[in-house]
């Protein structure tokens, strides 16, 4: 008797633990190392996500998309929004969490490239340089890239810039340099460097409005205010 009962209350405490589990469902891109859905453990930064909300009995699920694809499926009511994206990403209609994770925005060169310069506007006036399309980059490069469209060369994804950038169709990428030197360590091409890092960006979860955002805004933040 004794051994039934204690069976009937395991069983009761996993269904338990079941019923009060949470499920958030993102979308998100392949931007290796950072997130990709053939990775292990989908990334980096997913697993950094992912085990942290572990934590909280909350289950990650994530769906991958081309980027802008990406963020316009999060908008339905059924995800709680995209990830990993720069502040500048997070569109009308999501809010932006703290600091998941950081990447950075780079000059990326041919090793035996090297570049004089005193600002971003003097950089983009001198050089032919490339960036990608689908990203939103901060004020200074976007300013840029319209007062010097014509040295401007635009890539659809990382790596078109990476092939393109090896084969000199540009002098300077700016990037993530994580991201073009992961693409060019598998794709076996040699002789890219990273020049300089402009800036280091947060990584957010953009999280859709509604109802439970600052709940889980505010839950991230105890998680990732370290």
């Amino acid at each position: 008797m004794k051994n039934l009962f204690f069976t009937i209350l395991v069983f009761f405490l996993m269904f338990s633990n079941m019923q009060a589990e949470e499920v958030w469902k993102i979308t998100s891109l392949d931007w290796q190392p950072y997130s990709g859905g053939d990775l292990t453990n989908q990334g980096n930064s997913i697993q950094k996500l992912r085990e942290e909300l572990k934590k909280e009995n909350i289950r990650l699920l994530v769906e991958f998309y081309p980027w802008k694809r990406a963020q316009n499926i999060a908008i339905n009511k059924d995800y709680v929004g995209y990830f990993p994206a720069w502040p500048e990403e997070v569109s009308d209609g999501f809010e932006e969490s703290i600091a998941i994770d950081w990447s950075e925005i780079a000059l990326m060169t041919k090793s035996d490239f090297n570049v004089e310069y005193t600002s971003i506007d003097e950089l983009c006036s001198k050089y032919k340089f490339a960036i990608i399309t689908t990203y939103v980059y901060p004020k200074e490069i976007n300013d840029a890239v319209k007062k010097y469209s014509s040295n401007v060369v635009e890539a659809q994804d990382e790596m078109s810039l990476l092939k393109m950038l090896s084969k000199d169709r540009f002098s300077i990428a700016i990037t993530d340099p994580n991201v073009m030197l992961y693409h060019a360590g598998k794709a076996g091409i040699s002789g890219i460097k990273e020049y300089k890092v402009l800036q280091k960006k947060k990584l957010v979860l953009a999280l859709r409005r509604g109802k439970n955002t600052e709940k889980r805004a505010k839950l991230l933040r105890k998680l990732f205010r370290k």
